[in-house]
């Protein structure tokens, strides 16, 4: 249907698109703009510690990789579990996560049931035709979710925010709340139907950085922080950072949670330890991260993964955002747990960091 001239083309706009943003300054400040806060800015906002990955050196990177042949199919086949639907359902009393597929994680504590950036779509992009498609199915069918009360939402990639699957759980699943960071409330207004921002009914909430919400357990609140992490946000070529991005923690008496979305390593992580003390589980993400001198200031690698559980004081961690869409990057889709046990080996006392596989479920007891 397409010429190979045509298609690479698309692919370098693509990425241009989904990954590396376009520079764009907008006439006017941002309407969430606050100028008392330092990482505020009337054009957008900005990293505390430093920038993400600009777009001089997109060309290079998209020549390169079609030069290559990038990424590499997988080295063995990426497999999933049949999803314990009878757990999911009735987890019990003990918290319980299971990873659904890239940064797509479904927490259960306490009766209330929480998804971070779910996203059921068969490709991360804003065609049917084209961009990274789904390698692996969710690993829960969508149908055979539990009751949904609240949705996290780290930023807007299209990896990560899916227009069609935001609109089926808000159909679906009544007295659902989203929590967005600020200027996703827009997006939202904009494009689902039902969305209600203040009020009576009010079901999204645009959060800054270090605000926090409550949501209610069967038995003890369940406090949601929104957190700084280093990356960027954009779905088109002229909203560059004009929404924020960052990290959740979960906090409650039986689980200490905390889901990194996506990020590049920085003194953020450890201000979140600072902050928050002990956590019980991390979801980190551990892909996405070659070509390393493209994609480090955007995307952690497996070895600073291991890092950031350190420093975000975690007991265990849970391995996210890899092996579920292809093309994001120039490793293959199983190599970030090759790389990931590495680390973990490398350390002298070896950390809990595991790899679950698509639909598998962790019964934190």
């Amino acid at each position: 249907m397409f010429g190979v001239p045509l298609l690479r083309s698309l692919v370098l706009w693509l990425a241009c698109l989904l990954v590396a943003g376009c520079a764009w300054t907008p006439n006017s400040p941002h309407p969430d703009y606050d100028p008392s806060k330092p990482h505020h800015r009337p054009e957008g906002f900005v990293n505390r510690y430093g920038s993400a990955a600009g777009t001089g050196s997109l060309l290079r990177w998209q020549w390169e990789r079609l030069r290559e042949g990038l990424p590499k199919p997988p080295a063995a086949p990426i497999t999933g579990v049949a999803a314990d639907l009878a757990l999911i359902r009735a987890p019990g009393s003990a918290p319980a996560v299971t990873w659904v597929g890239h940064a797509t994680v479904l927490i259960q504590v306490d009766g209330v049931n929480l998804l971070t950036d779910p996203h059921w779509g068969e490709r991360a992009s804003p065609f049917s035709f084209a961009g990274p498609r789904r390698h692996q199915p969710p690993g829960i069918p969508f149908d055979a979710l539990p009751p949904i009360h609240a949705v996290l939402i780290s930023h807007n990639h299209w990896d990560h925010l899916d227009e069609k699957t935001a609109q089926r759980l808000m159909d679906r699943h009544p007295g659902i709340r989203f929590y967005v960071p600020l200027g996703v409330q827009h997006w939202f207004r904009a494009h689902i139907r039902g969305v209600r921002l203040d009020g009576p009914g009010q079901n999204v909430f645009a959060l800054d950085w270090d605000h926090t919400a409550r949501i209610e357990g069967a038995s003890a609140p369940l406090t949601l922080h929104f957190l700084a992490v280093q990356h960027w946000s954009a779905r088109m070529p002229w909203d560059r950072q004009q929404t924020l991005w960052g990290s959740w923690a979960v906090l409650h008496p039986r689980l200490r949670f905390w889901f990194s979305g996506d990020l590049g390593y920085s003194k953020d992580t450890q201000d979140i330890g600072r902050r928050l003390g002990d956590i019980d589980l991390a979801a980190i993400a551990i892909g996405a991260y070659q070509p390393r001198w493209f994609m480090k200031a955007s995307h952690i690698d497996p070895a600073e993964a291991v890092q950031v559980m350190r420093d975000v004081r975690a007991r265990s961690a849970l391995a996210i955002h890899w092996g579920t869409f292809e093309g994001l990057s120039d490793e293959s889709l199983d190599q970030p747990p090759v790389d990931l046990r590495q680390a973990i080996e490398s350390q002298p006392q070896r950390p809990d960091f595991r790899v679950l596989r698509h639909g598998q479920t962790w019964r934190l007891d």
